[in-house]
């Protein structure tokens, strides 16, 4: 008789777990330490596209010039976040977002970073706009802004965690984004040079958007993040001139999960999808797919799975692979805010 699926999970995590800290390999190389388990602590250099130069600066430092401050109102948090000069801004504590929705804006060379795992903002979001570049934006919980009379398709209040347009040399790091009246993360109008790693996405109809452009320019990496009991846009990705998705984990996704469309050229690689209808597809554009595990999961019938050739990420950076099958524990584990960062 097979284990019902919690208890099998359960082993598979477990399994996953002593696999990792095994030190074997993982994903396609041997020998080294993987890079989920961290030994040393967390590292405060961004890794994928945000660690690139490009467009006449980069890598992404966020506020690593500038002073270091903490900030304990949203008035606080605005005025360092809009300041012209750099900064480092902790927020230690829940910090409360008046009126319910508003996105404060954030400008050029910041990093913002909770403190262990207290730092919040609550009922509101972050913003931002054109140009803006190097922000880090890691280790927060960001969650709060549903408006129930908005239900179902949550499209008169446009309140997102974060919303980046034509912004540049961005690292979403170790967050929790949740319950949000529209977007958890939308990356729009040519926003690039972008890294999404080790967050949490949970509990939202549109989760994370991509493109809202006819150009197709933007170089993006989403690795080690768990998607939980959403519904669309997994990501959803539109024209995207190179899109890297490794070690995702979706769980409980019921309309679709990586979505790859327009032009987009795109490596979805050893993610682990439970229970997600449709867990990646594409309709244009190409797709490469590789060491991925699908579990409970439904097709739509004809659906395409892949599509030319796309692109090798190692061309533009290195990186390290865990098991599709330790992704679960892994992320059980590590992804969302962690009590060793911005402390």
């Amino acid at each position: 008789m097979n284990p019902s699926p919690a208890p099998r999970r359960a082993l598979a995590a477990a399994a996953a777990t002593a696999l990792v800290l095994a030190g074997l390999a993982a994903g396609t190389s041997a020998g080294a330490e993987p890079p989920s388990r961290p030994a040393h602590g967390w590292s405060d250099t961004a890794d994928g596209f945000a660690s690139l130069p490009g467009l006449g600066r980069g890598p992404t430092t966020g506020g690593a010039a500038g002073a270091t401050v903490t900030v304990d109102t949203m008035e606080e948090l605005a005025r360092y976040a809009t300041a012209a000069e750099p900064y480092v801004i902790r927020v230690a504590d829940a910090i409360e977002i008046t009126p319910k929705g508003t996105e404060l804006k954030v400008a050029s060379d910041k990093t913002i970073i909770g403190v262990g795992t207290g730092g919040e903002i609550v009922g509101g979001g972050f913003y931002l706009g054109t140009g803006v570049h190097n922000v880090i934006i890691r280790n927060l919980t960001i969650r709060d802004t549903l408006m129930p009379e908005d239900d179902p398709d949550d499209k008169q209040y446009d309140y997102d965690a974060i919303q980046l347009d034509t912004a540049d040399h961005i690292w979403i790091d170790h967050n929790t984004l949740t319950r949000m009246n529209d977007g958890l993360l939308d990356s729009r109008k040519d926003t690039t040079f972008l890294t999404v790693s080790w967050n949490r996405f949970f509990d939202n109809n549109k989760t994370f958007g991509i493109g809202w452009t006819p150009n197709v320019t933007a170089r993006i990496t989403v690795h080690h993040n768990w998607f939980k009991n959403t519904v669309q846009r997994n990501p959803s990705a539109d024209n995207i001139a190179n899109l890297h998705m490794y070690n995702n984990y979706l769980q409980d996704v019921s309309a679709y999960g990586n979505y790859v469309r327009g032009a987009t050229s795109a490596v979805i690689e050893h993610s682990y999808y439970e229970g997600t209808h449709n867990p990646y597809y594409t309709v244009a554009g190409e797709l490469v797919q590789r060491g991925n595990i699908t579990v409970d999961c439904t097709w739509d019938e004809g659906i395409v799975t892949e599509q030319g050739d796309a692109f090798d990420p190692r061309d533009f950076y290195d990186y390290r692979a865990d098991p599709a099958r330790a992704v679960p524990a892994l992320l059980d584990e590590f992804s969302g805010p962690q009590p060793e960062i911005g402390t």
